[in-house]
Protein backbone atom coordinates (compact mmCIF):
# COMPACT_ATOMS: atom_id res chain seq x y z
CA UNK A 1 0.00 0.00 0.00
CA UNK A 2 1.49 3.35 -1.05
CA UNK A 3 2.24 6.23 1.32
CA UNK A 4 -0.34 8.32 -0.52
CA UNK A 5 -3.07 5.74 0.14
CA UNK A 6 -2.12 5.48 3.80
CA UNK A 7 -2.26 9.25 4.06
CA UNK A 8 -5.77 9.36 2.61
CA UNK A 9 -6.91 6.66 5.05
CA UNK A 10 -5.46 8.60 7.97
CA UNK A 11 -7.18 11.80 6.83
CA UNK A 12 -10.50 9.95 6.51
CA UNK A 13 -10.20 8.51 10.01
CA UNK A 14 -9.51 11.96 11.44
CA UNK A 15 -12.65 13.31 9.77
CA UNK A 16 -14.75 10.43 11.12
CA UNK A 17 -13.38 10.76 14.66
CA UNK A 18 -13.74 14.31 16.05
CA UNK A 19 -10.73 15.77 17.83
CA UNK A 20 -10.61 15.55 21.63
CA UNK A 21 -12.38 18.34 23.44
CA UNK A 22 -10.00 21.07 24.68
CA UNK A 23 -9.34 21.15 28.42
CA UNK A 24 -11.90 23.26 30.28
CA UNK A 25 -11.07 26.88 30.97
CA UNK A 26 -12.47 27.46 34.44
CA UNK A 27 -11.78 31.19 34.28
CA UNK A 28 -14.66 31.70 31.82
CA UNK A 29 -17.53 31.03 34.25
CA UNK A 30 -18.49 29.92 37.74
CA UNK A 31 -21.12 27.41 36.56
CA UNK A 32 -20.66 24.53 34.12
CA UNK A 33 -22.74 21.67 32.75
CA UNK A 34 -21.17 18.22 32.36
CA UNK A 35 -21.58 16.80 28.84
CA UNK A 36 -19.96 13.35 28.60
CA UNK A 37 -18.96 12.13 25.18
CA UNK A 38 -18.88 8.64 23.73
CA UNK A 39 -15.33 8.41 25.07
CA UNK A 40 -13.43 10.27 27.77
CA UNK A 41 -11.50 12.24 25.14
CA UNK A 42 -14.75 13.87 24.01
CA UNK A 43 -16.09 14.85 27.44
CA UNK A 44 -16.84 18.54 27.88
CA UNK A 45 -17.66 21.00 30.64
CA UNK A 46 -19.80 23.71 29.05
CA UNK A 47 -19.78 27.12 30.75
CA UNK A 48 -23.13 28.73 31.61
CA UNK A 49 -23.13 32.43 30.84
CA UNK A 50 -26.35 33.24 32.72
CA UNK A 51 -27.60 31.03 35.52
CA UNK A 52 -31.32 30.59 36.20
CA UNK A 53 -31.55 31.32 39.92
CA UNK A 54 -33.11 33.59 42.53
CA UNK A 55 -31.49 35.54 45.33
CA UNK A 56 -31.12 33.52 48.51
CA UNK A 57 -33.01 36.16 50.52
CA UNK A 58 -36.15 35.49 48.44
CA UNK A 59 -36.34 31.87 49.58
CA UNK A 60 -38.90 31.95 52.36
CA UNK A 61 -40.01 29.29 54.88
CA UNK A 62 -36.76 27.28 54.75
CA UNK A 63 -34.60 29.34 57.10
CA UNK A 64 -32.98 26.47 58.96
CA UNK A 65 -32.15 24.45 55.83
CA UNK A 66 -30.89 27.60 54.10
CA UNK A 67 -28.47 28.46 56.90
CA UNK A 68 -27.29 24.87 57.34
CA UNK A 69 -26.49 24.43 53.65
CA UNK A 70 -24.86 27.86 53.46
CA UNK A 71 -22.61 27.09 56.44
CA UNK A 72 -21.62 23.71 54.98
CA UNK A 73 -20.82 25.24 51.59
CA UNK A 74 -18.83 28.14 53.03
CA UNK A 75 -16.69 25.72 55.03
CA UNK A 76 -15.96 23.74 51.88
CA UNK A 77 -15.11 26.90 49.93
CA UNK A 78 -12.60 27.81 52.65
CA UNK A 79 -10.93 24.42 52.32
CA UNK A 80 -12.40 22.97 55.51
CA UNK A 81 -14.22 19.67 56.00
CA UNK A 82 -17.80 19.54 54.71
CA UNK A 83 -20.45 16.92 53.95
CA UNK A 84 -22.16 15.80 50.78
CA UNK A 85 -25.76 17.02 51.02
CA UNK A 86 -29.11 15.50 50.06
CA UNK A 87 -32.01 17.93 49.86
CA UNK A 88 -35.19 15.86 49.89
CA UNK A 89 -38.88 16.44 50.32
CA UNK A 90 -41.96 18.07 48.83
CA UNK A 91 -41.82 19.23 45.24
CA UNK A 92 -41.67 22.92 44.52
CA UNK A 93 -40.25 23.93 47.91
CA UNK A 94 -36.99 25.41 46.66
CA UNK A 95 -34.50 22.55 46.87
CA UNK A 96 -32.67 23.19 43.60
CA UNK A 97 -33.16 26.96 43.93
CA UNK A 98 -31.42 26.84 47.30
CA UNK A 99 -28.36 25.04 45.92
CA UNK A 100 -27.91 27.61 43.17
CA UNK A 101 -28.61 30.52 45.50
CA UNK A 102 -26.13 29.27 48.11
CA UNK A 103 -23.46 28.91 45.42
CA UNK A 104 -24.03 32.51 44.32
CA UNK A 105 -23.88 33.81 47.89
CA UNK A 106 -20.64 31.94 48.65
CA UNK A 107 -19.03 33.33 45.50
CA UNK A 108 -19.72 36.86 46.69
CA UNK A 109 -16.96 36.23 49.23
CA UNK A 110 -13.21 35.73 48.73
CA UNK A 111 -13.37 31.98 48.10
CA UNK A 112 -14.36 30.95 44.56
CA UNK A 113 -16.44 27.83 44.08
CA UNK A 114 -17.33 26.18 40.76
CA UNK A 115 -20.80 24.66 40.35
CA UNK A 116 -21.00 21.72 37.94
CA UNK A 117 -24.41 20.30 37.06
CA UNK A 118 -24.58 16.62 36.13
CA UNK A 119 -27.74 14.99 34.81
CA UNK A 120 -29.07 11.85 36.45
CA UNK A 121 -28.59 9.84 33.27
CA UNK A 122 -24.92 10.83 33.20
CA UNK A 123 -24.18 9.50 36.69
CA UNK A 124 -22.28 6.47 35.29
CA UNK A 125 -19.69 8.89 33.83
CA UNK A 126 -19.15 10.68 37.11
CA UNK A 127 -15.84 8.91 37.61
CA UNK A 128 -14.51 10.65 34.49
CA UNK A 129 -15.72 13.99 35.84
CA UNK A 130 -13.86 13.33 39.09
CA UNK A 131 -10.70 12.71 37.05
CA UNK A 132 -10.97 16.26 35.72
CA UNK A 133 -11.60 17.53 39.24
CA UNK A 134 -8.47 15.79 40.55
CA UNK A 135 -6.44 17.32 37.71
CA UNK A 136 -7.40 20.83 38.88
CA UNK A 137 -6.54 20.88 42.60
CA UNK A 138 -6.45 24.68 42.74
CA UNK A 139 -10.21 24.85 42.03
CA UNK A 140 -13.04 23.73 44.30
CA UNK A 141 -16.00 21.98 42.71
CA UNK A 142 -19.58 21.66 43.88
CA UNK A 143 -21.11 18.83 41.83
CA UNK A 144 -24.88 19.10 41.62
CA UNK A 145 -27.54 16.63 40.43
CA UNK A 146 -31.11 17.89 40.41
CA UNK A 147 -34.12 15.59 40.86
CA UNK A 148 -32.04 12.50 41.60
CA UNK A 149 -33.98 9.26 41.99
CA UNK A 150 -33.79 5.66 40.87
CA UNK A 151 -36.45 3.24 39.70
CA UNK A 152 -36.70 -0.52 39.54
CA UNK A 153 -33.89 -2.25 37.60
CA UNK A 154 -31.94 1.02 37.57
CA UNK A 155 -28.31 0.28 38.37
CA UNK A 156 -27.10 3.88 38.16
CA UNK A 157 -27.20 4.12 41.94
CA UNK A 158 -24.23 1.72 42.14
CA UNK A 159 -22.17 4.11 39.99
CA UNK A 160 -23.06 6.97 42.30
CA UNK A 161 -22.17 4.98 45.41
CA UNK A 162 -18.75 4.22 43.96
CA UNK A 163 -18.21 7.86 42.97
CA UNK A 164 -19.20 9.19 46.41
CA UNK A 165 -16.94 6.71 48.15
CA UNK A 166 -14.16 7.44 45.69
CA UNK A 167 -12.80 3.87 45.50
CA UNK A 168 -9.19 3.38 46.49
CA UNK A 169 -8.35 6.97 45.54
CA UNK A 170 -11.06 8.44 47.75
CA UNK A 171 -13.28 11.36 46.85
CA UNK A 172 -11.18 14.34 45.72
CA UNK A 173 -10.66 16.82 48.54
CA UNK A 174 -11.70 19.63 46.18
CA UNK A 175 -15.10 18.09 45.31
CA UNK A 176 -18.44 18.07 47.11
CA UNK A 177 -21.69 16.52 45.87
CA UNK A 178 -25.17 17.99 46.36
CA UNK A 179 -28.36 16.32 45.15
CA UNK A 180 -32.07 17.07 45.32
CA UNK A 181 -34.80 14.45 45.36
CA UNK A 182 -38.47 14.03 46.24
CA UNK A 183 -37.47 10.74 47.92
CA UNK A 184 -35.59 10.51 51.17
CA UNK A 185 -33.84 7.28 50.20
CA UNK A 186 -33.72 8.17 46.46
CA UNK A 187 -35.83 5.10 45.63
CA UNK A 188 -39.59 4.48 45.68
CA UNK A 189 -40.92 2.70 48.74
CA UNK A 190 -42.45 -0.11 46.66
CA UNK A 191 -39.02 -0.82 45.18
CA UNK A 192 -37.54 -1.22 48.67
CA UNK A 193 -40.51 -3.32 49.82
CA UNK A 194 -40.16 -5.56 46.78
CA UNK A 195 -36.55 -6.22 47.70
CA UNK A 196 -37.65 -7.32 51.16
CA UNK A 197 -40.22 -9.74 49.72
CA UNK A 198 -38.13 -11.36 47.01
CA UNK A 199 -34.60 -11.48 48.42
CA UNK A 200 -33.13 -14.52 50.17
CA UNK A 201 -31.97 -12.21 52.93
CA UNK A 202 -34.46 -9.30 52.99
CA UNK A 203 -32.48 -7.12 55.39
CA UNK A 204 -29.32 -7.33 53.27
CA UNK A 205 -31.22 -6.47 50.08
CA UNK A 206 -32.84 -3.48 51.71
CA UNK A 207 -29.52 -2.27 53.09
CA UNK A 208 -28.05 -2.42 49.58
CA UNK A 209 -30.80 -0.16 48.26
CA UNK A 210 -30.95 2.45 51.02
CA UNK A 211 -27.23 2.63 51.71
CA UNK A 212 -26.81 5.17 48.92
CA UNK A 213 -28.53 7.89 50.93
CA UNK A 214 -26.14 7.15 53.79
CA UNK A 215 -23.31 8.50 51.62
CA UNK A 216 -24.76 11.97 52.23
CA UNK A 217 -23.62 13.27 55.58
CA UNK A 218 -26.09 16.14 55.47
CA UNK A 219 -29.85 15.52 55.02
CA UNK A 220 -32.12 18.51 54.68
CA UNK A 221 -35.88 17.92 54.61
CA UNK A 222 -38.25 20.25 52.74
CA UNK A 223 -41.89 19.98 53.73
CA UNK A 224 -45.06 21.47 52.33
CA UNK A 225 -45.64 25.05 53.39
CA UNK A 226 -48.79 26.47 54.93
CA UNK A 227 -50.84 29.36 53.60
CA UNK A 228 -49.05 31.96 55.73
CA UNK A 229 -45.65 30.93 54.35
CA UNK A 230 -47.11 30.84 50.83
CA UNK A 231 -48.34 34.45 51.16
CA UNK A 232 -45.00 35.52 52.68
CA UNK A 233 -43.21 34.13 49.62
CA UNK A 234 -45.47 36.11 47.30
CA UNK A 235 -45.02 39.33 49.26
CA UNK A 236 -41.22 38.91 49.19
CA UNK A 237 -41.28 38.46 45.40
CA UNK A 238 -43.59 41.48 44.95
CA UNK A 239 -41.28 43.65 47.02
CA UNK A 240 -38.17 42.43 45.20
CA UNK A 241 -39.57 43.02 41.71
CA UNK A 242 -41.49 46.20 42.42
CA UNK A 243 -44.99 44.82 41.93
CA UNK A 244 -47.32 47.26 43.64
CA UNK A 245 -50.50 45.67 44.98
CA UNK A 246 -52.43 46.09 48.22
CA UNK A 247 -52.50 43.32 50.80
CA UNK A 248 -56.19 42.45 50.49
CA UNK A 249 -56.04 42.11 46.72
CA UNK A 250 -52.87 40.03 46.60
CA UNK A 251 -54.17 37.77 49.36
CA UNK A 252 -57.49 37.12 47.59
CA UNK A 253 -55.86 36.51 44.20
CA UNK A 254 -53.08 34.33 45.64
CA UNK A 255 -55.53 32.12 47.53
CA UNK A 256 -57.71 31.72 44.45
CA UNK A 257 -54.61 30.84 42.39
CA UNK A 258 -53.44 28.10 44.74
CA UNK A 259 -56.96 26.68 45.00
CA UNK A 260 -57.11 26.27 41.23
CA UNK A 261 -53.75 24.47 41.39
CA UNK A 262 -54.84 22.20 44.22
CA UNK A 263 -51.53 22.64 46.02
CA UNK A 264 -49.45 25.18 47.86
CA UNK A 265 -45.67 25.47 47.46
CA UNK A 266 -42.90 27.85 46.60
CA UNK A 267 -43.24 26.94 42.95
CA UNK A 268 -46.95 27.77 42.96
CA UNK A 269 -46.14 31.10 44.64
CA UNK A 270 -43.57 31.92 41.94
CA UNK A 271 -45.98 30.98 39.16
CA UNK A 272 -48.61 33.29 40.67
CA UNK A 273 -46.08 36.14 40.85
CA UNK A 274 -45.17 35.65 37.19
CA UNK A 275 -48.85 35.84 36.25
CA UNK A 276 -49.39 38.86 38.48
CA UNK A 277 -46.37 40.68 37.07
CA UNK A 278 -47.51 40.02 33.51
CA UNK A 279 -51.00 41.35 34.20
CA UNK A 280 -49.57 44.51 35.81
CA UNK A 281 -46.98 45.15 33.13
CA UNK A 282 -43.96 44.44 35.30
CA UNK A 283 -40.98 42.74 33.66
CA UNK A 284 -39.30 39.97 35.66
CA UNK A 285 -35.83 38.73 34.82
CA UNK A 286 -35.80 35.04 35.73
Amino acid sequence: MSDETLGRIADALERISPPPAPPPDFSTADVFVWHPGAAAANDALTPVAKVNRVDIDLLQGIDRSRQTLLDNTERFARGLAANNALLWGSRGMGKSSLVKAVHARVNEGPNRLLLVEILRDDIPTMGRLLTIVRANPDERFLLFCDDLSFDKDDAHYKSLKAALDGGVEGRPANALFYATSNRRHLMPRDMIENERQTAINPSEATEEKVSLSDRFGLWLGFHACDQTQYLDMIRAYCNAYGIEIDEDTVRAEAIEWRQTRGSVSGRVAWQFVQDLAGRRGVSIDN
